[in-house]
């Protein structure tokens, strides 16, 4: 005895799946991570005293060697090197 068309024809359950699997990785890929920076913290980075002591000391650097001013002290450096890796 032969039975033919039981079930649903022309259909492939493999074809069907993918479409799934495709559905998800479409919803994935519409959602996205935010990252928000408060105002407190946007406003610690604009006004650092430190930032702006730092600034001012290269500059006034800057203006004695062009002008040759400038003499370095080897044994503070020398010190100071040492001192770090000492730590």
């Amino acid at each position: 005895m032969k039975i033919n068309n039981v079930g649903m024809t022309g259909v492939n359950p493999y074809k069907l799946q993918a479409n799934k699997t495709g559905n998800i990785q479409e919803s994935k890929a519409k959602s996205s991570d935010k990252v928000e920076i408060s105002s407190a913290a946007k406003e610690m980075q604009q006004s650092s005293p430190i930032l702006a002591a730092r600034q001012a000391k290269v500059e006034e650097l800057k203006i004695q060697v062009e002008k040759g001013n400038y003499k370095l002290n080897a044994k503070a450096t020398a010190k100071g090197l040492i001192d770090f890796y000492r730590k």
